[in-house]
């Protein structure tokens, strides 16, 4: 099972994006393993997406939300979400990483995906993810 990062959303999601592409390459080849998105890429994605500063075309927030429904409902998508023991792995990569504010949601996201057994994330940004043990990026 491979997590998905808001990165990847955004990317596969609006044809504008440079990477639209290989994202859409990468789902199709993974696909068979299955996906995990936690419902705060989603939040992410909305806020994103809908951000006429980031994109030229950006999405009205029905159509985002059709979006995301898409993934929270596929049958090819486990929904995981952060429950104690991922809060708990959180404050300790915060720690052990010494890692400030701006690391927050991809922190979270790391414990999250880790403590669901997910070892695997796609991302347009690898380095995001990089000092986290046990969890492999695979860039788009």
């Amino acid at each position: 099972m491979i997590g998905i990062d808001t990165s990847f959303l955004v990317a596969f999601e609006l044809f504008e994006h440079d990477r639209h592409q290989a994202a859409r390459d990468l789902a199709q080849a993974k696909a068979a393993e299955g996906f995990a998105v936690a419902p705060q890429i989603l939040a992410e994605f909305l806020h994103v997406v809908t951000d006429p500063r980031r994109f030229e075309k950006p999405l009205p927030m029905q159509s985002a939300i059709r979006r995301a429904e898409r993934w929270w409902h596929s049958q090819e998508v486990r929904v995981v979400s952060a429950g104690e023991g991922a809060g708990r792995r959180f404050l300790d990569l915060l720690r052990q990483h010494h890692l400030g504010r701006k690391r927050l949601l991809d922190t979270l996201l790391a414990a999250t995906y880790l403590e669901a057994g997910i070892h695997v994330i796609a991302t347009t940004n690898a380095r995001d993810f990089a000092a986290f043990t046990g969890l492999a990026p695979i860039m788009v």
